[in-house]
């Protein structure tokens, strides 16, 4: 019997929405302020997955300058009915505090490798939209509305509007489907249909440790829909001993063989600290349809399962993808990421100096409008990053280097820049929540050096940071770091019970500059290396 293992899409992966079309599987996951947007994997077997492309390429279909950490895109769900694909999302302006700015679109596509059309607005009163295709033709979106109001449950319900193809907007009335069960926070939706049956899967609970996925289901799409009796049909809460945390926001799919897989939010937590520096990744679990027409793990249980039962299909592996990306082509590796907006000629480049990476310094860290940062999820507890930089910095105001990233206000920063006693030198600053620290009791002098080789070892929540002139003989610099603040559990801060901050993404590790000064001075990457040790 072959076995997947959980999860399958290691690393900030969450809110999986599964289709399959013919004998090819498709899961599309958010990426919240990281660019381009949405990410979507293929596979053939459930249990090998590759990254194929991203539908959210261009401003015009995704503009997030000015977007807060964590904001951007939400939840999208992926759908194909009659050789359309179809994708909702939600690009979030703003969520800390009573109010929440959720614009949700569609985009549609011809074909899963794009193109992929400009947004049709649909509503801005909640975010988790999702399409479903009836029977009869008709498409529904169903979306939480969110409530701002005092001494209110602020997640306020699932509603339920037409969407007409023809006019390409919602139509007619507005319907409240679904108020949650005593899980609250309910959120996630999606309609399934199956034996005559409505059924609402929606994720509860949260999206920490208190994650669940809920199932109801009505004979009327507009309800009243029926809670499963046995409650959330999983969930992680409860049982700290297992591997797979946070388990919930689900969605479906039925095999060509008709064997059914549930895909769903997870979190792998490091000891003792239970942050998961990984961020929300994707796991897969067996499933049923019982008797009298509930769905089920196929176990019987409601916990997610590390090793899963693989379908009956020939397996599909893809071959290993390289460590280091050399910068010899015009095309940067899919699995970079820009934060809020796309690449552009105007601060990244690989055209003007052959076989090395061009960063212009642009804006700091706090900036939430344009950094010249490019990055890469970290996938696994123990990896290694490295790189060779030149860069000749005239100021204290010019930086480049290599970042270990959560967001604006949480973040590690092996840099060079400038010195006036010095001259070239290296440095490490960090900020935690906010407060900014430079962790060496003084600058190292690289003067004279025309290249610098950086690297990042990091090992579950230890992070050590290494510098060398030729890129055999190593030295570590600075002290040893806690990689686990680098994580959504570390990043929430609430003071007085007032949220402050929050965060749903994950560890990032890339090169980035900036220039303070206004000068754009530019920085050049030789090579970046990312390493899986484990």
């Amino acid at each position: 019997m072959s076995l997947i293992r959980n999860p399958i899409l290691p690393g900030f992966n969450p809110d999986p929405s599964i289709i399959r079309v013919r004998n090819d599987y498709y899961i599309a996951t958010s990426t919240f302020e990281w660019f381009p947007g949405i990410q979507i994997h293929h596979s053939r077997d459930l249990k090998n997955w590759k990254l194929i492309t991203h539908p959210l390429t261009r401003k015009s279909q995704l503009d997030m300058v000015g977007n807060p950490d964590s904001g951007g895109v939400w939840a999208p769900c992926l759908s194909y009915h009659e050789g359309t694909y179809y994708l909702v999302f939600t690009d979030v302006k703003s969520h800390i505090g009573p109010f929440k700015d959720t614009h949700n679109y569609l985009i549609t596509a011809p074909d899963i490798m794009g193109p992929w059309s400009d947004p049709i607005y649909l509503n801005s009163s909640g975010f988790d939209p999702s399409l479903f295709h009836d029977d009869d033709g008709k498409k529904w979106v169903v979306n939480l509305v969110w409530d701002h109001r005092k001494n209110r449950n602020s997640f306020g319900g699932i509603l339920l509007q037409e969407y007409s193809s023809e006019d390409k907007k919602l139509i007619g009335p507005i319907y409240n489907i679904f108020k949650g069960t005593k899980l609250g926070l309910t959120e996630g939706p999606h309609i399934y249909k199956q034996n005559g049956y409505y059924y609402l899967m929606t994720a509860e609970g949260g999206t920490r440790y208190e994650h669940a996925v809920t199932v109801a289901r009505s004979i009327s799409l507009f309800g009243p829909y029926e809670v499963d009796p046995i409650g959330p049909i999983l969930t992680s809460a409860g049982r700290p001993e297992l591997k797979l945390q946070k388990a919930g926001h689900a969605s479906i799919v039925h095999t060509q063989d008709n064997e059914l897989y549930m895909v769903h939010l997870t979190g792998r937590p490091l000891k003792p600290s239970m942050n998961c520096n990984l961020g929300r990744e994707t796991a897969i679990q067996k499933a049923m349809w019982t008797e009298d027409g509930w769905l089920r793990l196929a176990d019987g249980g409601i916990s997610p399962q590390t090793m899963v039962e693989a379908p009956l299909l020939p397996e599909y592996p893809f071959e290993v993808e390289p460590d280091t990306d050399h910068f010899d082509g015009e095309d940067i590796n899919i699995h970079f990421n820009s934060l809020r907006e796309p690449l552009s000629e105007e601060w990244i480049t690989t055209k003007e100096r052959k076989g090395f990476l061009r960063l212009r310094g642009r804006e700091s860290f706090s900036s939430s409008h344009r950094q010249s940062l490019l990055a890469r999820r970290q996938q696994a507890f123990s990896i290694t990053a490295e790189t060779l930089l030149e860069f000749e910095p005239k100021t204290h105001q010019q930086m480049a280097g290599l970042v270990y990233y959560y967001n604006s206000k949480n973040y590690y920063y092996l840099f060079i820049s400038h010195d006036e006693e010095h001259g070239k030198c290296l440095g490490i600053m960090s900020s935690d929540h906010g407060k900014y620290d430079e962790l060496l009791e003084k600058t190292i002098s690289v003067d004279g050096w025309e290249q610098v080789f950086l690297k990042a070892e990091i090992h579950y929540e230890e992070l050590q940071f290494y510098f060398s002139k030729d890129g055999i003989s190593w030295s570590a610099i600075g002290p040893g770091l806690d990689a686990s603040k680098i994580s959504d559990d570390h990043v929430e801060l609430k003071i007085g019970g007032i949220l402050l901050d929050q965060g749903f993404t994950g560890a990032f590790i890339g090169v980035c500059a900036q220039d303070l000064s206004g000068q754009r001075i530019h920085a050049d990457f030789d090579y970046f290396t990312y390493r899986e040790r484990e």
